[in-house]
């Protein structure tokens, strides 16, 4: 288990693989911790720097109290690079993940040198939809949205197919610090990253589930659009988690971007 204090928090990571090897680093979902990326990281090539970290209100990092913002989720990641003095990276961001490699990507150009924003947007649902959301965790606990939420997580053939792992993330979902889930989710209801990324340059996959309900596919793409030279790759059979549900496309199609880059 690997500690760090910073930024106020203690922040919950792994860093494997290869020491000396290029580093890739993987920003988890709402809701989830970095064991997101469990099923993906064996089939990736060998050699790389292997990073995942628990984002803020997550599973073992510090869940403080009150509202979150965008820019202390990007601070935390870029405190912890630091820390472990990584540069140049290609930075996985999954869902609020994505939104943070965004923001990372137009504040410290330094750490990323390319990304991935899968199931992620510029700007993901409205205010008012938000705010609603948190309501009803307030009132009800994250138990009271477990359903609608594992809906949108995993295609309906996944969870009739795959009992136990869906019980296994539900699980996951309802033990989320119910500070971390509102924090997070007050942080993604007032991000807006349009005018930044749009001017973004570098390097970019944009991966997409076809049956996600939380960020569909064609957000997910007009986000992509917005970075010039950007790639797009929908994955079918699969929504909000799709390196969960459909892990050898997804390892496939990162392998090719990190190769495309002269990152393996």
């Amino acid at each position: 288990m690997q500690m760090i204090d910073l930024n106020g928090i203690t922040v919950h990571y792994a860093d494997q693989g290869d020491p000396n090897g290029a580093p890739v680093v993987f920003s988890n979902s709402l809701g989830t911790d970095f064991r997101l990326w469990d099923q993906l990281l064996p089939l990736l090539p060998k050699g790389l720097r292997l990073i995942r970290y628990d984002t803020r209100g997550h599973g073992l990092t510090s869940a403080p109290d009150g509202d979150y913002f965008m820019g202390d989720l990007v601070a935390d990641a870029a405190a912890l690079l630091d820390h472990l003095k990584v540069k140049n990276c290609i930075f996985v961001g999954l869902s609020i993940g994505g939104m943070i490699a965004q923001g990372l990507a137009a504040e410290r150009m330094d750490l990323v040198r390319g990304m991935v924003l899968s199931n992620t947007a510029a700007k993901i649902g409205t205010t008012a939809m938000w705010q609603d959301r948190m309501a009803d965790v307030r009132k009800g606990g994250i138990e009271a949205l477990e359903e609608a939420i594992l809906e949108r997580w995993f295609a309906a053939r996944f969870r009739r197919e795959h009992p136990l792992t869906l019980a296994g993330w539900r699980h996951m979902l309802c033990r989320t610090p119910i500070k971390g889930y509102l924090g997070c989710s007050a942080a993604i209801s007032e991000t807006d990253l349009f005018d930044s990324t749009v001017r973004l340059t570098l390097p970019t996959l944009a991966i997409a589930g076809a049956e996600d309900g939380s960020t569909p596919p064609d957000l997910v793409r007009e986000t992509a659009d917005l970075i010039k030279g950007s790639r797009f790759h929908l994955i079918r059979g699969a929504a909000h988690l799709p390196c969960v549900e459909q892990p050898e496309e997804y390892a496939a199609i990162l392998t090719t971007f990190l190769k495309e880059q002269g990152h393996v």
